[in-house]
């Protein structure tokens, strides 16, 4: 049995895979706009890395807060990910700064994958449902305010 799962840790990460779940993320609340929302909070570069791939579905009011040690222009892709998703990125501050609408990667070879770049240095990105900013009229300059 040892073995067996030894030999699980070892292959899962050349597969793309981990034995991570959604379970591994800190949710927390936050409020964007008068909206409030559950968040799972992405702040290691495995955590970064593994984001909301392979999820088939996600709350109206949840989401995923990636957190980066500083501001930078932030690029993410779709890679496994099977729903598309809204990406609003955030400068220091928690201060709105560009809104994007990510096409779900499902069966889309990686070399094919586009990539979505923030259009000015962030330091947060937030994954919502497709279409959620747009719907709860969430605007550039708005403040994402995250429950200690």
């Amino acid at each position: 049995m040892v073995l067996r799962l030894k030999w699980l840790v070892l292959i899962l990460p050349l597969l793309g895979l981990s034995l991570a779940n959604a379970a591994d993320f800190k949710k927390k609340s936050a409020t964007l706009s008068g909206n409030k929302i559950t968040i799972e909070i992405a702040e290691t570069p495995s955590q970064h890395e593994r984001g909301l791939m392979f999820r088939e579905k996600m709350g109206a009011e949840e989401g995923m807060l990636f957190i980066f040690p500083g501001e930078s222009p932030r690029s993410f892709w779709m890679k496994n990910t099977l729903i598309d998703l809204s990406i609003g990125f955030f400068n220091k501050d928690g201060i709105l700064i560009d809104v994007q609408e990510m096409k779900s990667g499902k069966g889309v070879p990686d070399s094919m994958l586009a990539s979505y770049v923030s259009a000015k240095p962030a330091k947060f990105a937030l994954e919502m449902n497709k279409g959620w900013f747009d719907r709860r009229k969430v605007k550039l300059g708005a403040v994402l305010k995250v429950t200690p």
